[in-house]
């Protein structure tokens, strides 16, 4: 290396003058550069919900309109989203294997699937 480049020491000013907003400005040492997120309780400490109406729904309370969405259907004996269901028994499913499941379900367990989804019928 070259010893003109070792000992030559740069110095740069703290402020540059052709910039217009310096960073140690807009953000002193020890204070977040990022995006400040408020948890529930400092929402809740700064609204003033006494001022809101009861049936106007908030973060207080839980209570809203019925959507306006169609609900999901859900298979009963899976879980997953159901885009059939078996005419005979009423009950929805997912794919072949738990139709043939379905099927050879004995009728008071049929029964119980649509008690558990307040659908229950009186099957024939």
């Amino acid at each position: 290396m070259e010893p003109e480049v070792l000992e030559a020491e740069l110095v740069l000013p703290n402020y540059l003058s052709f910039k217009r907003v310096q960073t140690y400005e807009k953000y002193p040492k020890g204070q977040a550069r990022g995006r400040h997120w408020k948890h529930l309780k400092q929402i809740l400490q700064a609204e003033n919900y006494q001022n809101y109406s009861p049936d106007e729904p908030n973060y207080v309370n839980i209570e809203s309109p019925p959507s306006i969405h169609p609900c999901k259907r859900i298979c009963d004996i899976t879980g997953f989203e159901a885009p059939y269901h078996d005419p005979r028994t009423k009950l929805r499913y997912a794919n072949t294997e738990v139709f043939k499941t379905i099927r050879s379900l004995p009728n008071e367990y049929v029964q119980r699937y649509l008690a558990l989804r307040n659908a229950a019928v009186v099957l024939k």
